[in-house]
C-alpha cells in the first residue's frame, strides 16, 4: 500500500469512527456518571478500535463493536466500585441553622454535561425525548446505584433500544440472563423513582411556554436577587445541592436563607443560558471586585414540575465546567453581549 493510499485508508477509518463520538460519550457518561472520565473512556475506545481494526472481521456492525469495546472499557473503569452521586444520595438534607460547606473528592460527585457532548442530532422526536430524560441527573443518579452490568443492560436496551439479543452478544451471555437483569434494573429504578420528587420532572422538548416563562421569571428573580420573587417560584419541597460540598438544603425558607447569608457574594450576578444534561441551566458569573465584570461562579441545573423549580444544583468547579461548556473565564461588564459557547 503506497504512503498516499495508507493516509487515504487513516483518514477514513478515522472519520468512521469520529461519527460515532458522540453516541459512545453519552453511552459512557451514563454508565460512570462523569463527564471527563466519559470522555476518556471513549478516547480509548477510539485508540483500541484504530490499533484493531484490521482484526474487526465485520461479523458484526462498526457500532456494534465500537459499543463492544466501550462496554469493556467501562466495566474495567468501575471495578474500582466508586459510584458517584448527587448530595441527597449520601446525607440527610441540613437546616440552615446548621449549615456547613465541607467538599468532599471530585469522584465523588455525578457531574454535568453539555447536551451537544451526549446528544447526538436525531429527526425522531420520540428518540431525542428519550435521550434527553436519559441524562438528566435523577436518571443519572438512579443508574449509578445499579451493578455495572445491570446499568450496561439497562442503558442498551431502554435508552439505545437494542435487542435482548444484541446485549446478550455484547456482553457474552444468554437472552435469558439480559432479561434478568433489565428486570431486577427496572425494580431498582422504579423503588428509587417513588422516593425522589426530582424523576418525576416534567421538562417540554423545546420548552412550552409556561416554563420559558418560568425561566424569564428565574432570571430576573436571580439576576435582582429578589427572595420574594424567587420564593414564588420555587416548590415548597425544592432542593438545592452545590457540590463539591456536600451540603443540600430543602424548602424554599432555608434555601434563600441561605442566599442571603452563606450565598450573599451571589448578589448581582449574571446568568448565560446553558443546555445541560437534557435539562434547562444556566452559567452564573458573579461580580469580581478585584479585575472587574465577573468571574465564573456555577453551572446551575434546574429541574421543573407543576409549574414550579424542585431542584437547583450548583456545580462550583469552575475551571473544569466553563471550559467544558465553551463558556469564557471572565465577563465584561455588559453581559448581554455573550452567548452561550459551542
Amino acid at each position: 500500500m503506497g504512503e498516499s493510499t495508507a493516509a487515504t485508508a487513516t483518514a477514513d477509518l478515522d472519520l468512521k469512527l469520529e461519527k460515532h463520538r458522540v453516541e459512545l460519550t453519552g453511552y459512557c457518561y451514563r454508565m460512570l456518571g462523569s463527564s471527563f472520565e466519559a470522555e476518556d473512556a471513549v478516547q480509548d475506545t477510539m485508540v483500541r478500535a484504530w490499533r484493531s481494526y484490521e482484526k474487526f472481521e465485520g461479523r458484526s456492525s462498526l457500532r456494534s463493536w465500537l459499543y463492544r469495546i466501550a462496554t469493556n472499557v467501562c466495566l474495567d473503569m468501575l471495578t474500582a466500585g466508586n459510584k458517584r452521586a448527587r448530595p441527597m444520595d449520601l446525607s440527610e438534607s441540613t437546616p440552615l441553622a446548621q449549615a456547613a460547606l465541607s467538599p468532599r473528592p471530585d469522584n465523588t460527585w455525578l457531574e454535568p454535561m453539555p447536551d451537544n457532548r451526549v446528544l447526538p442530532t436525531t429527526d425522531d422526536p420520540a428518540e431525542a425525548a428519550v435521550a434527553k430524560e436519559s441524562v438528566r441527573l435523577a436518571f443519572m443518579a438512579a443508574l449509578q446505584q445499579l451493578p455495572a452490568k445491570q446499568r450496561a443492560v439497562l442503558i442498551l436496551r431502554e435508552v439505545l433500544a437494542w435487542k435482548a439479543s444484541e446485549v446478550a452478544e455484547l456482553l457474552d451471555t444468554s437472552v435469558a440472563s439480559v432479561n434478568s437483569a433489565l428486570q431486577r434494573a427496572r425494580a431498582t429504578l422504579a423503588e428509587r423513582e417513588q422516593g425522589d420528587k426530582a424523576a418525576s420532572a416534567a421538562v417540554s422538548d423545546p420548552l412550552d411556554e409556561e416554563q420559558q416563562k418560568l425561566l424569564e421569571r428565574y432570571v430576573a428573580a436571580f439576576e435582582g436577587y429578589d427572595m420574594t420573587a424567587l420564593t414564588a417560584l420555587l416548590h415548597e419541597d425544592a432542593v438545592m445541592t452545590m457540590p463539591p460540598f456536600d451540603l443540600w438544603l430543602t424548602g424554599h425558607d432555608d434555601i434563600t436563607g441561605f442566599m442571603t447569608t452563606l450565598g450573599s457574594a451571589c448578589e448581582g450576578s449574571r446568568l448565560v443560558p446553558v443546555q445541560v444534561n437534557g435539562l434547562p441551566g444556566f452559567a452564573q458569573y458573579k461580580p469580581d471586585p478585584e479585575a472587574g465584570g465577573y468571574a465564573p461562579w456555577a453551572v446551575q441545573v434546574l429541574e421543573i414540575s407543576d409549574g414550579r423549580l424542585t431542584g437547583f444544583h450548583f456545580f462550583l468547579d469552575t475551571k473544569r465546567w466553563f471550559p467544558l461548556f465553551g463558556l469564557p473565564l471572565h465577563l465584561e461588564a455588559e453581559p448581554g453581549q455573550v452567548e452561550q459557547g459551542a
